[in-house]
C-alpha cells in the first residue's frame, strides 16, 4: 500500500483467499526479478534483492522458486524480460496519482490502467504530469516501542536526513535515495532491524479530502493496487481517518 498509508497495516482475510496469495506471489516474483536484474544475484551487497526476499519470505513463497526466480534474473535460466513502466494521472477531486508497473507486455499493462483511470472518473496524464509533485525519498519504519536514541543516533551518523517519532509511538527514518542503502546497512549491524524499508515517492503538497471524497479516491488507489502489474501506487491524497473505516 504504498504511497497513501505511513504505516501500512496488510490484512488478508478458500477462493477468495487462493487468487490474493496467487498476486502476491505474482507482485513479489516480479520484485525479485528487477532486483536481480539491477543489481546482482547475492543479496549481501543488493540491499533491493535483500528486501524482496524478505517480502517473498513473508508470503511463504517456497525457497526453491525464490531461487530460480533469482537465477532467472540473474541471466542463469532462460525467462521473460520485464520493464518498469510508470503511468501518471488525476483521480477525482484533483488527486495526482503516480502507479509503477512491472510487465513483460506493456500493450496489455497499459490497457488496463487506462481502463481504471476511465471507470472511476480519473483522467491519465503524460509522462511528468504529475510527477514534479513528488519527490524520491529512503524510508525506514519501526515499530512502535523502538528506541528513538538508538535509531537516531545509528540513522544520522549513517547519513539520514531525518528522524520523526509518529504519534502512535512508531518511528520513521527518512533518507535520500543515495544513502538509503548505507542507513539500513548501519541499522541492521546495530541490531535494529526496520519493519518496513524501501526507496519510495513522497508529495510535496497535498490535496485535502472529506470523507465522501476520500472514500472515492481510495476505492480508485485499491483498484490501480490490485492490477497485476502494478508495483506501487503514490497519491497526493490527504485522506481522512474516518475514511478508512467506511
Amino acid at each position: 500500500m504504498a504511497g497513501h498509508c505511513k504505516w501500512p497495516i496488510i490484512q488478508h482475510p478458500k477462493k477468495a483467499v487462493d487468487a490474493q496469495r496467487a498476486k502476491i506471489f505474482t507482485r513479489v516474483n516480479s520484485q525479485l526479478t528487477v532486483a536481480a536484474r539491477e543489481g546482482v544475484s547475492d543479496p549481501d551487497p543488493n540491499p533491493r534483492l535483500r528486501l524482496a526476499i524478505q517480502k517473498a519470505n513473508a508470503a511463504n513463497m517456497p525457497k526453491d522458486t525464490i531461487e530460480r526466480t533469482i537465477k532467472k534474473a540473474a541471466g542463469e535460466l532462460e525467462g521473460v524480460t520485464y520493464e518498469e513502466i510508470r503511468y501518471e494521472g488525476y483521480a477525482p477531486n484533483g488527486v495526482a496519482v503516480m502507479i509503477d508497473t512491472l510487465t513483460d507486455n506493456r500493450n496489455r499493462t497499459v490497457a488496463e490502467v487506462r481502463h481504471a483511470f476511465t471507470k472511476h472518473g480519473g483522467n491519465l496524464g503524460t509522462d511528468g504530469s504529475v510527477a514534479y509533485l513528488f519527490s524520491k525519498i529512503g524510508v525506514l519504519n519501526f515499530p512502535p516501542g523502538t528506541s528513538e536514541d538508538e535509531v537516531m543516533e545509528i540513522a544520522l551518523e549513517a547519513g539520514a536526513d531525518d528522524v520523526v517519532m509518529e504519534d502512535d509511538g512508531s518511528i520513521e527514518v527518512v533518507t535520500t535515495p543515495e544513502a538509503f542503502t548505507d542507513v539500513v546497512t548501519a541499522m541492521e549491524e546495530g541490531g535494529l532491524t526496520p519493519a518496513n524499508s524501501e526507496v519510495t515517492m513522497r508529495a510535496s503538497l497535498e490535496v485535502e479530502l472529506d470523507v465522501e471524497s476520500g472514500q472515492k479516491v481510495l476505492k480508485f488507489l485499491d483498484v490501480l493496487e490490485d492490477l497485476d502489474d502494478a508495483q506501487a501506487v503514490y497519491s497526493n491524497a490527504d485522506i481522512p481517518d474516518e475514511a478508512y473505516q467506511g
